[in-house]
């Protein structure tokens, strides 16, 4: 074993550990790898800083600029409201209502301003028919994730790989490729909804004391749940040593986290990433504090999304379908004839439809860079790198050919599985565009030294990375509805678990028919 593949198994063990134990933000503990490596003379300045000039990542980039003005323009608030039924109903109709067409936003738009916005109007509308808001707020999380697999944009994730593969010479995937399968799983992960959460998920969980007295004391005061963002800056500080009441002008009565509610000694807590404070504040603290990324998000039982006239949304909204459109015809051969001299891509689309929306204000373009999110970037860039560190020391190599070893007479089924394992675990424990990079050029070495075709495993990567349903921890929007839904993290478990189950069985079966070896 030579000393470039010890170093490399070494600072990537480091890294997951670091990435579990959530000493940094993910895109700082992944460029630490990076530098590592490129110090050890194991990536080149030029193979370091590939990832950022990446297709892929600059899509990311500017799909949270088309993402944040849908949801400027108001129309995912309007939407929501129009499926929440009026009147009596039953979790099961609600959710019959709710829950496709939310899978089908989300395969469009970005999961998390998806929950951000429909979270709190979900819940509201539970409270007032009588239904528990737990029943509905994990699925809502669930609904996105799912949706998101069905399209080349409806995550990072795919986006990700698809750089990747584009990096190893083979062609990409169009824009509804992965649907192929991404449509079974979400199909069947809906129905496993409808079928089993009112049994497996919790009734709601009741708010600690509505603290009447101190809200009858300050009468212009009222209850915000604010969820806490990666950049809230007194991650893993005492709320005591924090002072929140002098940085934010509120004071905080509760806080929750994993299913438990604190109304104790509250300054001796230390506060972390996804707790759901519930402070008594005015009404400026949301105006205020509303379009901060300190907060994922902000919920005082009032409509906070911004209401802009029918001409703004339906612009917006026509805007995405020519870009969907646009991307799905444009890498059609007849309009690649027609058009020899320009990649009518998914790139291509969405630079375009990010210019427009910056030139007719649907989303503030002084402001374009708070919507981004960077960390997810630097983590998609240097994700690159990592992987091609990983087949420069010949880590992939080796790491591929023990797994063959162990599977030798089993097939490529069983090492599609095993990668489809191995990612899954990975992206539950740290982050899914991270599993992605480990992953892919696992899967690349494998189906090389098989002399199979490589995209069955590079579909099965955008599945298990994407599947993330047994923890809170493994994708954002998992996080955010954990706090507002003040579940616990058995819920998660004993929901997602057979999710992920199904998630396996179906891309296992089915992945191989459609691409096959």
């Amino acid at each position: 074993m030579t000393f470039e593949i010890v170093f490399v198994l070494l600072a990537l063990l480091g890294m997951v550990v670091a990435l579990i134990m959530d000493k940094m933000r993910p895109g700082m503990i992944l460029f630490t790898v990076v530098v590592l490596f490129l110090c050890a003379g194991i990536l080149t300045p030029k193979e370091m800083i590939e990832g950022f000039s990446n297709k892929g990542m600059i899509t990311v980039a500017m799909l949270f600029l088309v993402s944040e003005g849908i949801r400027q323009s108001g129309a995912l608030g309007q939407v929501i409201k129009k499926l929440l039924p009026e009147g009596k109903t039953t979790v099961f109709k609600a959710q019959l209502r709710m829950l496709p067409t939310i899978s089908f936003i989300s395969a469009f738009l970005n999961n998390t301003p998806v929950v951000v916005i429909f979270a709190p109007i979900i819940k509201r509308w539970a409270e007032s028919v009588k239904l528990p808001a737990t029943k509905f707020l994990i699925p809502l999380s669930y609904a996105t994730i799912l949706g998101g697999i069905c399209t080349l944009i409806g995550t990072s994730t795919n986006l990700v790989v698809h750089g990747m593969i584009l990096e190893a010479g083979y062609e990409g995937f169009t824009m509804f490729e992965l649907g192929k399968v991404g449509v079974v799983i979400a199909l069947v992960g809906i129905l496993y909804l409808f079928c089993f959460s009112k049994k497996l998920l919790p009734d709601s969980r009741q708010d600690a004391a509505k603290t009447e007295g101190e809200e009858e004391a300050h009468a212009d005061l009222h209850r915000v749940e604010a969820v806490l963002g990666a950049r809230f800056p007194g991650i893993n500080k005492k709320l005591g040593d924090f002072d929140f009441q002098r940085h934010y002008g509120a004071e905080v009565i509760e806080i929750r986290r994993g299913g438990q509610t604190f109304t104790q000694h509250l300054e001796d807590e230390y506060l972390r990433e996804g707790d759901t404070l519930v402070v008594l504040a005015d009404d400026t603290f949301v105006q205020a504090w509303g379009e901060s990324s300190v907060f994922m998000l902000l919920a005082n039982g009032k409509d906070t999304e911004p209401v802009p006239g029918k001409r703004k949304r339906w612009f917006a909204l026509i805007l995405l379908i020519l870009m969907i459109a646009g991307a799905t015809v444009g890498e059609l051969p007849f309009m690649k004839e027609a058009f020899p001299n320009i990649k009518l891509d998914m790139f291509f689309f969405v630079s375009v439809t990010t210019i427009i929306m910056a030139w007719t204000k649907i989303f503030p373009a002084r402001k374009y860079t708070k919507y981004i999110s960077w960390d997810i970037l630097i983590t998609i860039a240097c994700a690159f790198a990592i992987s091609k560190a990983m087949v420069n020391s010949g880590v992939a190599d080796a790491v591929a050919a023990y797994i063959i070893g162990l599977c030798d007479h089993y097939g490529p089924h069983v090492l599609l599985a095993a990668v489809f394992i191995i990612t899954n675990l990975f992206t539950e424990l740290i982050t899914n565009n991270a599993a992605a990079a480990l992953a892919f050029p696992l899967a690349l070495s494998i189906s090389s030294q098989l002399g199979v075709n490589p995209m069955p495993f590079f579909v099965t990567i955008c599945m298990a990375a994407s599947a993330s349903f047994s923890t809170p921890i493994g994708y954002q929007t998992n996080l955010i509805v954990q706090g507002i839904g003040n579940y616990k993290f058995t819920d998660f478990v004993r929901i997602g678990l057979p999710l992920n189950i199904i998630t396996f069985l179906i891309s296992v079966f089915l992945i191989p028919l459609i691409w096959p070896f």
